[in-house]
């Protein structure tokens, strides 16, 4: 019998710019971790690779310690790299990511600056770009929707984090299943905070 076919091909995560001094400004920013901590598990069950930024981490600091970037344990990035690009998609990161189309979500923050900068990027490159709406936020929650309905526009697909995973895996008959269900379960309250506070707009 052949292999069971994932439901979104070639996947990766974006994680823009979730440092520690950002915390205070940006609204529901406990809720854009958490969303984010969801995918990393997720990315990791799924063999997602994962990009990383942070925006001139001596000023602004490094990544939210609680994502487990890079450590032992954690999830391993592509890339982790610094930048003054309002995008993510600086030499450095565009060099590491892989050859073909990708599937690219991205969580992060300001939606309407340097994700909305992001997508629109990774749409000129020619690649699919998914914005979950659970996880990403702005200094200003008004902004939100704004950005999101112009990045829909643009071509983005503006979705869930539980929506895309269970796309990304197509089929309960795949072997990661009931480890991807146990994530699920592991977040579903948080998950219902999260769509309580950034997806009721």
């Amino acid at each position: 019998m052949a292999a069971t076919a994932r439901g979104i091909v070639n996947p990766a995560l974006f994680i823009c710019d979730l440092q520690e001094k950002f915390r205070p400004a940006i609204y529901e920013y406990a809720k854009v971790i958490t969303t984010t901590q969801k995918m990393l598990k997720a990315a990791k069950i799924l063999n997602i690779p994962v990009f990383a930024t942070t925006q001139q981490a001596s000023k602004l600091g490094p990544t939210c310690s609680e994502l487990d970037l890079d450590s032992p344990g954690g999830v391993a990035t592509k890339i982790h790299a610094d930048k003054t690009l309002f995008s993510m998609i600086t030499p450095d990161v565009k060099s590491a990511l892989p050859s073909g189309k990708l599937s690219c979500v991205i969580v992060g923050i300001e939606s309407h600056i340097c994700v909305t900068q992001t997508t629109l990027d990774l749409l000129a490159l020619g690649h699919k770009v998914y914005v979950l709406a659970d996880g990403v936020s702005s200094c200003n929650r008004e902004e939100v929707p704004i950005a999101l309905a112009r990045l829909r526009g643009e071509g983005a697909v503006v979705t869930t984090s539980e929506s895309f995973i269970f796309e990304a895996m197509g089929d309960a008959g795949i072997s990661e299943f009931k480890d991807i269900a146990g994530v699920v379960k592991e977040f579903k309250e948080g998950t219902k905070g999260v769509l309580g506070s950034l997806c009721k707009f």
